[in-house]
């Protein structure tokens, strides 16, 4: 059966600057886009990657759809606007070439809106008209689309990397990918099951076991790998021995250890006081890093974000 997504639903993701693609798609600015363009400032995935922030287009194949309801997610998760639908089902597919080309096309319309600002860095916002990263990261669980592998495969024949970020869930999808991305990341928001399930809320079944699975693929990738952790104060920062041991399980070839920040829906289900500081995070990666031979290579205050590496720098 389809999914119908409540209007509700869709009138508040356009009030809040999505831009809705296709069936079950969207793009929207991120903050790093604007304050590249305009105040000189870039996303960490700039300073430790090399990716530029105003070449970057953000979006989601996923956009109403989700196999977790995490505590320290900005989306929109069902219950929170009063009204409910069936996170784990896709409206009708849209293919992905209709995707990339609507996708960027709707960064075309968000860089429409700099032209008249006063402070606006004009070079680079010639070279954000040609944008060259896609961070298939926006909201919802990318692998869900069951054509991932095709969409991926789009963006790259145009010229883009691409950064996926899975919550590990499906394993049989990223097992089945048939194009890697130019990094593929997995969220490790827990040490153990009963956290996993505090924090992450999974809606289905085994949903920790299909986790530890997609850890375990994570070595047979040849394109560069990440665990990502986002660290919430009082909920996921101990058990250091079992983050190290999943560690080990996964062998990525990056960690970054990330702050949860207090934005959009997220503020329904946790408090500001919940968002740890850059310092107690550097103390979370430096213990990491004895646990497991990891180096901290990189740090960006801005976003409190810590990247490990077995390598000496990004």
């Amino acid at each position: 059966m389809e999914q119908t997504i409540p209007a509700s639903l869709i009138q508040t993701l356009k009030k809040q600057k999505y831009h809705l693609i296709s069936n079950h798609s969207a793009v929207k600015r991120c903050k790093w886009l604007y304050e590249s363009i305009v105040n000189g400032r870039v996303c960490y995935k700039e300073k430790f990657y090399g990716i530029k922030s105003h070449q970057c287009l953000q979006m989601t194949p996923s956009l109403y759809s989700c196999t977790q309801q995490c505590l320290f997610c900005w989306r929109a998760q069902s219950g929170d606007l009063q009204v409910t639908w069936d996170e784990m089902k896709l409206p009708p597919l849209s293919q992905p070439e209709e995707i990339v080309n609507a996708s960027i096309k709707a960064q075309e319309k968000i860089l429409s809106g700099y032209k008249g600002h006063p402070r606006v860095n004009w070079r680079k916002l010639a070279e954000a008209h040609q944008p060259k990263n896609v961070a298939i990261s926006l909201t919802g669980e990318p692998t869900l689309y069951p054509n991932i592998s095709e969409l991926i495969r789009t963006y790259r024949q145009k010229n883009f990397t691409v950064f996926l970020v899975t919550n590990g869930t499906l394993p049989d999808r990223i097992a089945k990918l048939s194009q890697d991305p130019t990094q593929l990341y997995i969220s490790l928001c827990a040490p153990n099951e009963q956290i996993y399930n505090k924090i992450c809320r999974p809606l289905m079944p085994n949903a920790w076991e299909h986790l530890n699975n997609s850890l375990e693929l994570l070595q047979s990738f040849k394109c560069k790998t990440a665990l990502r952790m986002t660290l919430v104060k009082n909920y996921n920062m101990n058990n250091i021995d079992e983050y190290a041991k999943l560690v080990k399980k996964a062998s990525p070839t990056f960690i970054e250890a990330k702050a949860y920040m207090h934005i959009g829906f997220s503020n329904l289900r946790l408090k500001f006081t919940d968002m740890p500081s850059l310092a107690e995070v550097k103390t979370f990666a430096e213990e990491l890093a004895e646990k497991t031979g990891y180096n901290i290579i990189n740090e960006s205050a801005d976003s409190r974000v810590v990247l490990l590496s077995t390598k000496t720098q990004s």
